[in-house]
């Protein structure tokens, strides 16, 4: 198994010292997560000593309804990933590989299984796109927008730093965020493992039947 264990606190202090802005050159490659820096390309999971507590998020799902993540996903094994759909290379990869893995799932454990995908770009990515853009990956995956403080402050409580969308000095717009997938346990909702960017199609096939249990990878 590919796994390493920090302390939640390091982490979180850790990782706002580096972000990564997809599809915006030399910085795309550099993660977020401390994670991926200290435990080499040959660690996936990061097991925490310290679990995350799971975001006071309410936002509005692809349906446009008011989705309240605490209470929804409440004793269901969760992932979460900050990302944008405009983005052109981290995060669909990381949701394809997720979206890859799960099928690997028994029919019940997909079922059980939450995969949330939080924008970082709220004023492009509407309910609407976001329904869209996730139902080319998975339709059972859960896509939330809203207000952009809301979701930063969010994020920030899981160590994930997310910026403003901006344009760059080709004058495309890039949302700079984080790139940690974070699953918590159904057995006590805490967010208890961390995904760097790296982390492929084979380490969450090895790894979710654990964690939908709530056991660690």
């Amino acid at each position: 198994m590919r796994t390493k264990t920090f302390a939640a606190a390091a982490l979180l202090a850790a990782a706002s010292l580096t972000l990564t802005a997809c599809g915006s050159g030399a910085d795309s490659d550099k993660p977020v997560a401390v994670v991926s820096e200290e435990a080499a390309s040959d660690r996936a999971a990061t097991v925490l000593d310290k679990p995350f507590e799971k975001p006071d998020l309410v936002l509005t799902d692809t349906r446009g309804e008011k989705y309240d993540l605490r209470e929804e996903t409440a004793g269901k094994p969760t992932l979460i990933y900050f990302g944008y759909t405009h983005c052109p290379d981290v995060c669909p990869s990381t949701m394809s590989n997720i979206a890859v893995a799960k099928k690997a799932l028994p029919k019940a454990e997909q079922d059980a299984l939450r995969v949330v995908f939080v924008t970082t770009d709220p004023d492009r990515d509407t309910p609407a796109e976001l329904g869209k853009w996730l139902t080319g990956i998975d339709t059972e995956f859960i896509g939330l927008t809203g207000d952009f403080a809301t979701i930063q402050a969010g994020a920030r409580t899981l160590g994930i730093s997310i910026e403003p969308t901006t344009k760059d000095k080709n004058g495309k717009l890039v949302s700079e965020h984080g790139t940690q997938v974070v699953a918590f346990s159904p057995k006590t909702d805490g967010g208890y493992v961390l995904y760097g960017e790296d982390a492929s199609v084979d380490d969450y096939t090895e790894d979710l039947p654990e964690l939908v249990k709530g056991e660690k990878p």
